[in-house]
C-alpha cells in the first residue's frame, strides 16, 4: 500500500494531480477539496489510497489524513464506491459530511448528485456510531430550523474576520442553542467573536 506521495506537482486539474516521486510520475485522482488546496503548488504532499480492481489499479489522493479516513469510511459502505466517495468529498467539507451523519441528515446527503435515499440512509446507520465517537457527539448540537440562515451568516462572517471554520462553528451553535427566538445574526456574531 502507498501510504503518501511527496515530490513535485506536474499537473493540477480539479479532478487528478500528476505528482513526481522518486523519478516516477504518479497520477492520483483529488476530490475538489484537495484541488483548492495544491492549485497553486509545485510541490506538495499527498495521503494516497489505492484501489484495486481487475481491470484497473487507482490512485486517490488526499490533502489530509482526516479526509483520506473518511474516503475510507465512505467505500466501506456497500453501494458507494470510490467515485461517489469523491463526489461526496468534492460536494461537502469532510466536516459538512461528518456533521451531517451524526445528525442523521439523510436529506444533506441525498443532496450529493449520485447519492439516493436509501444510499443515505445507509451511509448515516452504518457511520455514525463511528462518526460521533471520532468527531465527538458533545459538539453535536441540534440547531432548530429557524436559526439555519443565521448559523449560515454567522459562520461565513467569523471565517472571513479569521476564525477558525471549527471554532466557529462550535461557538455559534453554543450560542443557538440556548437564544431566544428573536436573536439577531450580529449578537450571535458578537457573542461568538467573545468566545473565539
Amino acid at each position: 500500500m502507498i501510504g503518501f506521495l511527496s515530490g513535485e506537482i506536474t499537473l493540477v486539474d480539479p479532478t487528478l494531480i500528476m505528482i513526481e516521486a522518486g523519478g516516477i510520475g504518479y497520477e492520483v485522482k483529488i476530490s475538489l477539496n484537495t484541488y483548492s488546496k495544491l492549485k497553486d503548488s509545485r510541490a506538495g504532499k499527498v495521503y494516497t489510497y489505492l484501489h484495486i480492481k481487475e481491470d484497473a489499479h487507482t490512485l486517490y489522493g488526499f490533502y489530509n489524513t482526516e479526509e483520506k479516513s473518511l474516503f475510507v469510511k465512505l467505500i466501506s459502505i456497500s453501494g458507494v464506491g470510490p467515485s461517489t466517495a469523491i463526489l461526496m468529498l468534492s460536494s461537502m467539507g469532510v466536516d459538512d459530511i461528518q456533521e451531517a451523519i451524526a445528525k442523521e441528515d439523510v436529506t444533506t446527503i441525498k443532496g450529493v448528485k449520485g447519492i439516493g435515499s436509501k444510499t443515505a440512509e445507509r451511509i448515516v446507520l452504518e457511520l455514525k456510531d463511528k462518526i460521533r465517537k471520532e468527531y465527538g457527539q458533545k459538539e453535536i448540537e441540534v440547531i432548530p430550523d429557524r436559526f439555519k440562515e443565521i448559523r449560515e451568516e454567522a459562520l461565513i462572517a467569523l471565517v472571513t474576520l479569521g476564525i477558525q471554520k471549527s471554532m466557529a462553528e462550535k461557538n455559534i451553535n453554543k450560542i443557538l442553542k440556548n437564544a431566544d427566538k428573536d436573536v439577531t445574526l450580529e449578537e450571535v456574531i458578537k457573542l461568538a467573536l467573545k468566545t473565539a
